[in-house]
């Protein structure tokens, strides 16, 4: 049997920023998708906002993380049939936002993308398509953030860029941010570093 993390212990606060550093392989992505609940772990316990998730089935978990939860992944995951306004007010809608369309509006403007609205994502670039993940991340003012190498697929400027936005809009909206990185400086903006070896957490610096 392969075990991929092992005697993980690790509580994250209510307005930090914690990364998870480590190698390929070391685990940092299967132990995101456990926080957030999207993942189920074999033995152990998490809780997710106070919430023990042990027992709850995947749609339980969903109505936990709706409106209180915020993703950027490595790949954008906007809906592709969607424009950017459209996949930033989703999360909203789903949330029966009264005013969705005016939080949307700003969140765009937030994200220097009020021009571009109304495109698809294909007739976006990469940069600005983050840029777009970044607004519907943080619709709702979510209370924990969830990025999985968000500037993996960027180049070294527009990474940059991509990243003083969350952080802006992380302090902004105090929510908390767990983040996966193999990047030592990026990781140094955080709070805390959490280093994993071969799925073992080796420190919390």
């Amino acid at each position: 049997m392969l075990s991929i993390l092992t005697g993980v212990d690790l509580n994250v606060n209510s307005g930090e920023a914690v990364a998870l550093l480590g190698a390929s392989g070391s685990g940092k992505s299967t132990l995101l998708g456990l926080l957030a609940g999207l993942d189920e772990p074999t033995a152990g316990k998490i809780a997710l906002l106070g919430k023990d998730m042990t027992n709850l089935g995947e749609d339980a978990r969903a109505r936990l993380r709706l409106g209180q939860v915020g993703f950027v992944f490595q790949s954008f995951q906007l809906l592709p049939g969607m424009t950017a306004f459209e996949n930033v007010a989703l999360p909203l809608k789903l949330s029966r936002v009264h005013n969705r369309k005016q939080q949307a509006e700003q969140l765009l403007d937030a994200v220097g993308l009020t021009e571009r609205a109304d495109h698809l994502p294909r007739q976006l670039s990469g940069g600005e398509q983050q840029r777009v993940a970044l607004a519907r991340a943080f619709a709702g003012d979510p209370r924990i953030l969830f990025a999985d190498e968000p500037t993996g697929n960027l180049d070294p400027e527009t990474g940059q860029q991509i990243i003083d936005l969350m952080f802006s809009l992380r302090d902004r909206c105090a929510t908390a941010l767990v983040l996966v990185t193999h990047d030592e400086q990026l990781a140094g903006r955080c709070n805390r570093i959490c280093r994993l070896e071969h799925g073992k957490l080796m420190s919390a610096d």
